[in-house]
């Protein structure tokens, strides 16, 4: 089993700025919706880390209730970070939707605001980067997961003696992203030594994310601000 970890621990920032619609019907009344003709809105999903090259904006549109859930960016946007008491930073589209800043890198502690102008839409957001806590070490283990025993990815890290902690895992297996979601904070760790365990579910046993001996892993470990907690 050839497991490592790029120690890519990083403090993260997320600006998120998405539109949604509720809707609630009582068990009473029978109401007949129109899924396909929503009003569009801008998804932006903003991210700057404390390391050079991850600066990204991705830029779409919501779809319709029985579209597939293809990613199509929005192009010819204007998008600028500015760090607080720094520069101001404007991204380059580079490909339909993805914006990067290579040579953009947060500093802990500062916060950064985002500025987009798309189709003569404004949008702004503010956040915070948390300090940065650094991964320890990673390795796998064998876990039963309903009935079918999986390797599973445990990662070893020292939480900081304050509470509101708040941490985002990425794993790729072979490359592949996983699509799982591994979230979590410190209220019931703050100041402890944490191995938190990545439980995936696969669609079936030919899932090119099931980790299998021979396999190369890594993880990103994110420490990311209480309202991109809040919002995943």
């Amino acid at each position: 089993m050839k497991a490592y970890s790029q120690n890519r621990s990083s403090s993260f920032l997320k600006l998120i700025i998405a539109f949604f619609t509720v809707l609630i019907s009582s068990c009473e009344k029978v109401i007949h919706l129109d899924l396909n003709t929503a009003e569009k809105k801008y998804v932006i999903e903003a991210t700057v880390t404390d390391q050079p090259g991850t600066a990204e904006v991705l830029l779409s549109q919501t779809k319709n209730f029985d579209d597939n859930n293809q990613f199509i960016g929005v192009s010819g946007a204007v998008i600028t970070v500015k760090e607080e008491g720094g520069l101001l930073t404007t991204f380059t589209e580079i490909s339909p939707g993805r914006y990067e800043a290579p040579v953009l890198a947060g500093t802990g502690g500062k916060s950064y605001d985002l500025s987009i102008n798309v189709a003569g839409n404004a949008f702004t957001a503010t956040s915070t980067m948390p300090a940065r806590v650094n991964l320890d070490s990673v390795y796998t283990t064998d876990e039963l997961i309903f009935t079918d025993t999986r390797k599973i990815v445990n990662v070893v890290f020292q939480d900081p003696a304050r509470r509101g902690n708040n941490y985002r895992f990425i794993q790729y297996v072979n490359n592949l992203k996983e699509k799982q979601l591994f979230i979590q904070n410190d209220d019931y760790t703050d100041g402890r030594l944490n191995i938190t365990k990545l439980y995936y579910f696969a669609d079936d046993k030919s899932d090119s994310t099931i980790i299998k001996s021979g396999d190369s892993l890594r993880v990103d470990m994110l420490c990311i601000d209480p309202n991109v907690y809040k919002y995943w």
